[in-house]
């Protein structure tokens, strides 16, 4: 028989998406047992739209469910951390978007809560998870690309006064941050994912496109780990929105498709040196099975942890280097100096990064 996980639901903003991109297309994985939010009409409405009676507006509620294999977090990131506490303390299961925590402080103290928990915490990255991206991580993990030499990371979007209207969004308090860990995480994500951990940054943050507290324009220029050199840009002013990543290699020349939501899926530009390279791609690629972007394939790689107490496809560790990337940029752009990794309780933003 199928191992089927009941999954509550916690916040029904980008929570509507889990449920239709995550869970609905494997209903012999898991099964939609109980939504959680603060807005009594949202709830209803999502409650009836896809059939689920248990619907709550207290986390309390949730937590005393027993038959609950999976809390999936959805709320505005200030919660986040008290949340994740508690529903792992409760033995339960937990999925939660990103920012995960808001600060590395926290993100190290999650790291020890899961050492003793029963429930496995996975962080939400989906933009790992589409055959561009895949074939690309293919060939780097394969050798074929060879040296790394040079990346830029564009996330190029846009977000007008209506977005900001939401009260939550925009302010230090309950957003934690503005592009840098609202938006452009993903691509961040994205570009360590396939060149490699940080070596050190140097980066400049601004607000220039709307009224709000926090940053909507950033750069940075980045040193891997494995020497080589990238560039960050990314603004919430661009009429046209991209998110583009470029990776030059010394065998091939990768860069990802411009869509600002889905950057993970074909088509991607792959550009071998050779037509030797261009025939051993070939060969390292034949036979691809296609692999559905976004929540859909994080939430199958999930199940499939779960039930094989494998190896989780997105960990706490990563979302950890995710912050740390944050953390290094609002350091560097406040002192104006290149900011060394790790980043660790030495550095003055370890247990916050947002002003005083």
């Amino acid at each position: 028989m199928p191992d089927i996980k009941k999954v509550a639901i916690i916040g029904l903003g980008i929570g509507r998406s889990h449920i239709v991109e995550g869970y609905l297309p494997h209903p012999d994985r898991f099964e939609l047992a109980a939504l959680c939010d603060l807005n009594e009409e949202r709830l209803e409405a999502i409650g009836s739209e896809f059939g689920i009676e248990r619907r709550t507006t207290r986390f309390a509620d949730v937590i005393n469910m027993d038959d609950i294999d999976i809390i999936d977090i959805c709320t505005p990131p200030s919660i986040h951390f008290e949340l994740i506490s508690q529903a792992l303390a409760a033995g339960k299961h937990v999925v939660c978007e990103k920012p995960l925590v808001g600060s590395l402080a926290d993100a190290d103290t999650i790291i020890e809560l899961e050492k003793s928990a029963r429930g496995r915490l996975m962080p939400i990255f989906q933009y790992r998870y589409g055959d561009g991206v895949q074939k690309a991580k293919r060939i780097i993990d394969a050798g074929l690309a060879g040296k790394p030499y040079a990346a830029t990371c564009e996330t190029h979007w846009i977000r007008t006064p209506e977005y900001y209207a939401v009260p939550w969004r925009g302010k230090w308090a309950t957003e934690l941050g503005g592009v840098l860990m609202t938006q452009s995480i993903h691509l961040h994500d994205m570009l360590t994912y396939l060149m490699g951990p940080i070596e050190a940054l140097f980066g400049r943050v601004s607000t220039r496109v709307n009224d709000i507290e926090v940053e909507d324009c950033a750069s940075a220029s980045l040193l891997m780990q494995n020497g080589a050199l990238a560039t960050i840009s990314a603004t919430l002013g661009s009429v046209e929105q991209i998110s583009r990543l470029r990776m030059c290699f010394e065998n091939v020349l990768i860069e990802s498709n411009h869509e600002p939501y889905s950057p993970g899926q074909d088509p991607w530009k792959i550009v071998p040196v050779s037509e030797e390279i261009g025939r051993k791609i070939d060969a390292l690629l034949a036979g691809w099975q296609p692999m559905p972007i976004r929540f859909e394939t994080q939430m199958r790689l999930f199940h499939e942890a779960l039930v094989s107490a494998g190896p989780l496809p997105v960990t706490t560790v990563d979302a950890r280097a995710a912050l740390e990337l944050v953390t290094a940029f609002y350091e560097s752009s406040e002192t104006r100096s290149e900011v060394k990794f790790p980043v660790g309780p030495e550095s003055a933003k370890y247990q916050s990064w947002r002003p005083v």
